[in-house]
């Protein structure tokens, strides 16, 4: 199947209404049949059929188990880095955001999570940085605002490698 007819075919149609695009459910609560039996949605901060539906989306269309959407970028960057342990470390694109920076030094620094930061866009310096403390390499490419490319595939090659992972 071409790559644009796998994505039309990824999109469920409405159960409700059959509605061929997902409507957007604008809800913080959903009913409960009795207390505690839903009809798998009971709060949108846990689950919303609009985020499940974008998730399962990009589960396909990656060729995924699953995937997992989040209200800003900053929110994924947090249950990513919650995977490291104290004494972990990331080899991190010094060119980084600003929010990613902050995250990084003024709050998992405190859990003992490290960042040593390089320029992404020479693959040696990337492997020169690794140690057997490095959990992730993590990469934006571009990077905002500078624009610097990275070699995401010699990266991740880098990583798998190391048992680590790419971000």
């Amino acid at each position: 199947m071409r790559e644009e007819t796998k994505i039309l075919h990824s999109i469920p149609s409405d159960e409700l209404t059959g509605a061929v695009s997902v409507p957007i459910y604008q809800t913080a609560t959903f009913v409960h049949e009795l207390p505690g039996v839903t009809r798998g949605f009971d709060y949108s901060r846990t689950s919303n059929p609009t985020r499940l539906a974008l998730e399962n989306i990009l589960a396909q269309l990656e060729n995924g188990h699953s995937a997992y959407a989040f209200a800003s970028g900053v929110a994924a960057i947090d249950a990513v880095v919650k995977l490291l342990k104290s004494g972990d470390e990331i080899v991190a694109v010094d060119d980084i955001y600003g929010g990613t920076y902050r995250l990084f030094n003024q709050i998992y620094d405190h859990f003992g999570i490290s960042v040593n930061y390089v320029d992404t866009t020479d693959v040696n310096k990337v492997r020169a940085a690794m140690t057997s403390r490095t959990k992730i390499i993590w990469l934006e490419s571009p990077t905002n605002p500078s624009l610097r490319i990275s070699d995401i595939r010699a990266a991740a090659e880098i990583a798998h490698r190391a048992r680590a992972l790419l971000a």
